[in-house]
């Protein structure tokens, strides 16, 4: 399973590729829509299930909503990093980050479902 997986095995739904606009991603913030979402590499994943991590006021609530590839990457919560305007946006991202943004990747599918991508 790799060094990323889960310590219980998680029962996925088949991956979907419903697009989202970065726009209508900042609605599944868990406010706005009940649903939190966080894409990676213009991948979604559903982080719904895991309040504790990304509910509202947490400390990662930051990366709901939004393709957060360049926050991850970084390992960065800061605004510079979070922000919409940036958030998806690697190419300042040095090999070692881009490294870590796949460990992310892999880390998130292998626990979160697939919902769509990021079409903007």
């Amino acid at each position: 399973m790799g060094k990323f997986a889960p310590k219980e095995p998680v029962d996925l739904d088949p991956p979907r590729d419903d697009p989202f606009t970065k726009e209508e991603l900042l609605q599944y913030d868990g406010v706005t829509k009940p649903q939190r979402y966080i894409g990676i590499k213009g991948v979604i994943f559903d982080v719904t299930k895991n309040v504790a991590a990304y509910g509202p006021g947490t400390k990662y609530s930051v990366l709901v909503g939004r393709d957060a590839s360049r926050a991850l990457g970084k390992s960065s919560l800061k605004p510079e990093d979070t922000d919409i305007t940036v958030s998806s946006d690697v190419s300042t991202l040095t090999e070692k980050q881009l490294q870590v943004l796949d460990d992310w990747y892999s880390f998130f599918s292998q626990r979160y479902n697939i919902v769509g991508k990021v079409v903007d």
